[in-house]
C-alpha cells in the first residue's frame, strides 16, 4: 500500500511540473555548457538533507541508479563529501525501513516502480561505496548491507547457472519493460560480485564468473543480446554496459558491438536508443500507454554519456564529436535534459514532459575534461 501510495504521489508530481512547462517553458541556466552543468550539479544538491537528488526537475529525490551513473564523476569532480553524506543518507534511510529500494520519495519514504526488486539498486550502492572509498560507511552498515546481499541472492539469482532468473520480472533500467534475465541485470550482478569481493562483504557469488556468463549466453559474435527471451534486435543498455561496468574489457569485443549499436542507428541523431524501433515483441507494461516512446526509440542522456566513455576506449575522435552535440543539446536548452524524442527533440506527451536540470550532466563534465588532452 505504501508504494502505491508514493506512486501515485510521484505520478500527481509529475504531471504537475508537465502542466507548468506548458505554461512557463523549462528553466533556463546562463553562461557556458560548463557553467550550466556545474550550477545543476549544486541544485540537484538537497542542502535540507544533504543528497544529491536525481534532477531538480520532477525527479527531485534520490534514485540509487542515477546516482551510481555519476558517483565516479562526482568524486572526481570534487564532491567526495557530498558524495559520502547521499550514501550515509540513502542507507539511513534504507536500514530504518529494512530494505534496500530504488528509490527514496522527496519526504523519505522508500519505494520501487514498478513494484517489484530492482537489483541495480543494490549494485550500484555498493558501486557507489567502494569507488568512494567509504570505509566508515561500509563499516557502519555492514551488516545490513550483507543481509541486503543476501536477500538478492536469494530472489534473483538462479543457484544451478549464477544467471538472473528467467521465470521473474525485476523492476531495472527500462522499467517499463517485462525482460527475462536481461543482459543489464546480469552486468549488475557481475559488478556488485566483483565490488563485493573487493570490499570484503558476504559473496554468495564466488563460484560465477560473469565475464564468461555474459559471454556465452548473451553475445552473439556481433552484439550482446537484450534478455534471453529470444529476441534478436539490438538494445542500447545490453551493448554499453558490459563495457561501462568493467566486466568485459576486449576491446575487439567493444569495436564489434559499437558498430552494432551504430548500425542499427541507436546513436542518430545523438546517442542512445534503447532500440530503433517499436518492436512488438517486446514486452512492456500496460502502464506504458501513458509513456508513449519513452523507453522505446527516444534518446537518454542517462545512457549516451556511459555510451561516449566507452567508444573513446576505441576512438576517441568519436567519443568527441558525440559529446558536442551534447554540448550543442545544453547550449541550445540552457539546461541539461533527460530525454530526447528519436528525432532529437524534448521528449513530451500529452502526460509528460522530459525532466530537466539532470544531475547526470556530471558526466558531461568529466567527460569533457577528460577529453580535454586531445583535440
Amino acid at each position: 500500500m505504501r508504494n502505491f501510495s508514493v506512486q501515485l504521489s510521484e505520478a500527481a508530481r509529475i504531471f504537475s511540473r508537465r502542466i507548468k512547462v506548458f505554461f512557463k517553458g523549462i528553466n533556463k541556466y546562463s553562461g557556458d555548457d560548463k557553467e550550466i552543468c556545474t550550477q545543476i550539479i549544486e541544485d540537484c544538491y538537497n542542502k535540507e538533507n544533504n543528497y544529491f537528488m536525481v534532477s531538480n526537475g520532477h525527479f527531485s529525490e534520490f534514485y540509487a541508479r542515477d546516482f551510481g551513473w555519476c558517483t565516479e564523476a562526482l568524486l572526481n569532480l570534487g564532491y567526495r563529501k557530498q558524495v559520502l553524506s547521499t550514501l550515509d543518507y540513502a542507507l539511513r534511510i534504507f536500514k530504518k525501513y529494512g530494505r534496500i529500494t530504488q528509490s527514496i520519495s522527496p519526504n523519505g519514504i522508500p519505494f520501487t516502480f514498478p513494484n517489484r526488486y530492482s537489483p541495480d539498486a543494490l549494485a550500484f550502492l555498493v558501486h557507489s561505496l567502494r569507488l568512494a572509498k567509504a570505509d566508515d560507511l561500509i563499516k557502519k552498515y555492514k551488516s545490513f548491507l550483507n543481509n541486503e546481499i543476501k536477500i538478492y541472492f536469494d530472489i534473483v539469482i538462479d543457484k544451478s547457472s549464477g544467471l538472473v532468473r528467467l521465470d521473474r520480472h525485476f523492476s531495472s533500467m527500462k522499467d517499463y519493460s517485462i525482460r527475462k534475465s536481461s543482459c543489464y541485470d546480469n552486468v549488475m550482478t557481475g559488478m556488485l560480485a566483483n565490488d563485493i569481493t573487493q570490499l570484503n562483504l558476504y559473496n554468495p557469488f564466488k563460484k560465477f564468473n560473469y565475464k564468461k556468463l555474459l559471454m556465452d549466453n548473451f553475445w552473439t559474435g556481433n552484439y550482446f543480446l537484450d534478455d534471453l527471451s529470444g529476441n534478436k534486435y539490438i538494445s542500447g543498455d545490453a551493448n554499453v554496459f558490459p563495457f561501462w561496468s568493467g566486466l568485459i574489457k576486449d576491446k575487439k569485443i567493444i569495436a564489434k558491438a559499437l558498430a552494432g549499436v551504430r548500425k542499427a542507428g541507436l546513436d542518430n541523431p545523438f546517442p542512445l536508443k534503447y532500440t530503433a524501433k517499436r518492436y512488438k515483441e517486446q514486452k512492456m507494461l500496460a502502464k506504458e500507454f501513458f509513456a508513449g516512446n519513452y523507453e522505446r526509440d527516444s534518446i537518454w542522456a542517462h545512457m549516451g554519456l556511459p555510451y561516449i566513455k566507452v567508444v573513446s576506449t576505441i576512438n576517441k575522435s568519436l567519443a568527441k564529436k558525440y559529446l558536442d552535440q551534447y554540448k550543442k543539446q545544453i547550449l541550445k536548452h540552457k539546461n541539461f535534459l533527460e530525454v530526447y524524442d528519436s528525432k532529437g527533440e524534448p521528449f513530451k506527451t500529452i502526460f509528460y514532459y522530459t525532466d530537466e536540470s539532470m544531475l547526470w550532466c556530471a558526466n558531461y563534465l568529466y567527460l569533457k575534461n577528460s577529453f580535454s588532452n586531445f583535440s
